[in-house]
């Protein structure tokens, strides 16, 4: 099942950039434009899931499979270095929440200060010119319009999503003693889950158990609140 969710979700993003960047034209007054935006930010999410599970050995079995597939997943996404998301994802396991320990986290529990270090930690010189250098080979044949729209635009969205419903909210202070691993958990709700981060708001369970899919977040909630 998770190398099936995970083909699914590639190939999702794949078509659904590809049929946008050549045949969709950017009409502001229409609302298609904006269910595109939202539909390529969501996908752009289930990439960088796909790699965090494959982090985690839960898209397939053995580590080179998941290897390749966190690293397919997270180059689409936005050109990221999956070995450097690999460290930096173990370092926060390891000190959830800690500061100067785990990179996911910013002591200050300003949004706009801790998006910007998320951003800037997991940001390379390499991603950047992997970026400039498909952007500049895209518009050979893609407007330009086109290419903030639906490419670059719903990254961008993907990215704070996966921050604030994934990283933001579960593990912003006040930190309290009934917050295993320092992380909170959003309320029982097993479609706004889905629809908010693939049930990445179920963070606490995600913490307790590490070693189940996204897919399967949901049975460690209810197990957790029965």
């Amino acid at each position: 099942m998770g190398l099936l969710l995970a083909i699914v979700v590639i190939g999702l993003w794949c078509t659904h950039l590809t049929w946008t960047l050549l045949s969709v034209e950017v009409l502001w007054d229409s609302p298609w434009t904006y269910v595109h935006v939202l539909v390529q930010a969501y996908l752009s999410t289930g990439l960088f899931i796909t790699a965090h599970d494959a982090i985690h050995g839960t898209v397939v079995r053995g580590r080179r499979g998941n290897d390749l597939i966190g690293f397919v997943a997270s180059f689409l996404f936005a050109g990221l270095w999956y070995p450097r998301l690999v460290v930096n994802h173990h370092k926060h396991h390891h000190h959830p929440a800690e500061d100067h320990l785990d990179p996911d986290f910013h002591s200050s529990n300003s949004l706009l200060l801790w998006f910007g270090s998320f951003m800037w930690r997991y940001t390379t010189i390499w991603q950047i010119l992997i970026m400039a250098l498909a952007y500049n080979i895209l518009k050979l044949q893609v407007e330009e319009v086109r290419l903030w729209v639906w490419w670059i635009m719903p990254a961008f969205m993907g990215s704070f999503q996966l921050f604030y419903v994934g990283t933001y909210l579960p593990h912003r202070k006040p930190h309290t003693p009934d917050m295993p691993f320092r992380a909170r958990s959003m309320p029982l709700n097993h479609l706004l889950a889905m629809v908010s981060c693939y049930f990445f708001g179920y963070h606490a369970e995600h913490h307790m158990s590490p070693g189940t899919p996204w897919w399967q977040l949901w049975k460690v909630k209810e197990r957790r609140i029965s």
